[in-house]
């Protein structure tokens, strides 16, 4: 800029303002720096303007890993969202390690960003690091894998619904001995995951065995390992319902490898909708999240933090509903049907994000 100033003889504060339209500048001193700028292949210092205004129009995000559908998907729908608001985003990859999620934040930080959204790595049991970011008074809104509690802004899929939802299924397809292949239970979407599938056993009149459950990492070879040991029992099960599609997709590959028929002999639940659960034999059912819509409506959120500019706000989460996708690896019955089975609406504390 200061360069700019110099070849026209003005003063940098009027290149500052030309370059940011503003109102004091005409519109042939505009076009004079516009011109020269172009020439120069200028290009504006956007964290220098951030540290000297104390805020950007960046938004930082904290996602566990960008790989599968759901993350992917998510980061596409906030970045689509931020992009219609005006700001451009910066993602960080936790590779589900809290040290490298503190790291993260420290860098999210440094660049100013205007707020951040995070959804929680697997190993994160400590939250320090985020009081961290609320002493600064930064707007956080969490998604997905969250901090829970009543001051906690944030974005969730009604997980509960969707165990309960997908152990109906099964049971509607006749399997009377279903098995959960669960996740890291001080994950709130896990653990609600698992009260869903006990809803749905209690409401059915059966008992919750503790037997039917094996608490995995959520991997492929997870499930197969979890599925091998529950085929070792004395009593079988007739039905899986897995808390991810990875695990599950695990199960059905060891099931398969040990001579039984799927869904005949065990039917099978998966919890994601990842892309490749469409091009597996048999195709395998699951739980649609959401991913896009999650997206969108966290960057809503968190500009509605961001607007109160300090003002009091009352936290609140905005919860998604589940969608049972019935394919192959459960269907038993002609009469079940396939394809989506819950509408996609959306559930908020505000009638406006209905």
């Amino acid at each position: 800029m200061a360069d700019l100033a110099r070849e026209l003889g003005v003063s940098l504060t009027t290149i500052s303002r030309a370059l940011s339209d503003h109102h004091s500048i005409g519109p042939a001193m505009k076009q004079k720096v516009l011109k020269l700028s172009k020439k120069y292949n200028y290009q504006p210092n956007r964290l220098a303007s951030a540290l000297r205004k104390g805020k950007s129009q960046l938004l930082g995000i904290v996602v566990p890993y960008i790989e599968g559908r759901f993350f992917p998907s998510v980061v596409h729908g906030i970045e689509t969202a931020a992009r219609k608001a005006g700001y451009n985003v910066i993602i960080c990859q936790s590779n589900e390690d809290v040290a490298q999620e503190r790291r993260n934040l420290d860098t999210l930080l440094s660049a100013q960003v205007a707020g951040i959204l995070v959804s929680l790595s697997r190993t994160t049991h400590d939250f320090q690091h985020f009081e961290k970011v609320r002493s600064r008074g930064l707007p956080l809104v969490f998604f997905d894998r969250i901090l829970e509690g009543d001051k906690v802004n944030a974005v969730v899929l009604d997980d509960q619904e969707g165990g309960y939802i997908s152990t109906r299924h099964l049971l509607s397809q006749g399997c009377r001995r279903i098995a959960h292949l669960a996740g890291p239970q001080h994950l709130n979407i896990y653990k609600n995951r698992r009260q869903g599938y006990f809803d749905a056993l209690r409401e059915a009149g059966l008992p919750e065995d503790e037997s039917l459950i094996v608490y995995t990492d959520m991997a492929q070879q997870s499930g197969a390992e979890g599925m091998r040991q529950l085929l070792a029992a004395a009593n079988p099960p007739d039905g899986v319902f897995g808390a991810g599609d990875y695990c599950a997709l695990g199960a059905m590959q060891e099931a398969r490898r040990q001579g039984l028929r799927v869904p005949e002999d065990v039917a099978i639940c998966g919890f994601s909708n990842e892309t490749f659960t469409v091009v597996t034999e048999p195709t395998i059912t699951t739980i649609d999240q959401r991913c896009e819509e999650m997206g969108q409506a966290a960057v809503r959120l968190l500009l509605e933090v961001i607007e109160t500019n300090g003002s009091a706000y009352t936290p609140r989460q905005v919860v998604l509903r589940p969608e049972l996708v019935v394919r192959g690896s459960s269907t038993r019955f002609l009469d079940a049907g396939a394809g989506p089975v819950a509408a996609p609406t959306v559930e908020s504390a505000d009638p406006a994000d209905a």
